[in-house]
């Protein structure tokens, strides 16, 4: 056939996107049993690795769009998850801060990546850490200023 280039089984951008969605399903169970979607969760894990955060901070840890972090941050802080609250030095800044109810939501989340990792029976823990290392890379080129 020409055109193979064309080719859905020749496209790599597809299998990216084909993982990427059946990432999002493997996660929707153990994140609706939180009442969580994978965006907040993801804002979550940078809060729990390090809380009260400036909001260019969460927005370089998290890779989310400025835009679409303003949304999440309003949801979540309607759940009582977190607050935005001003910094005491600038004014300006704007620190995300995680409330008792997001602190203790980190002790039922805690055996969400085992459960996901579990899923994966086809690659090991050398393979896994090869495909983070390779997708850092994919995620460094696209992302390249041109």
């Amino acid at each position: 056939m020409p055109f193979e280039q064309l080719q859905l089984k020749n496209q790599l951008c597809h299998r990216l996107y084909m993982a990427s969605n059946s990432i999002a399903r493997a996660y929707r169970e153990p994140l609706t049993a939180i009442n969580l979607t994978y965006p907040q969760y993801v804002v979550m894990m940078a809060l729990w690795e390090k809380d009260k955060i400036t909001i260019a901070e969460l927005i370089d840890k998290t890779a989310i769009d400025g835009g679409a972090l303003t949304q999440i941050l309003k949801k979540m802080t309607d759940k009582n998850l977190l607050e935005v609250i001003k910094d005491k030095h600038d004014k300006r800044k704007r620190l995300i801060k995680l409330t008792e109810n997001g602190q203790a939501l980190k002790l039922k989340a805690i055996d969400i990546p085992s459960k996901i990792r579990c899923k994966f029976n086809s690659i090991d823990a050398e393979q896994a850490q090869q495909l983070m290392s390779i997708l850092d890379l994919v995620v460094k080129d696209l992302n390249k200023p041109e």
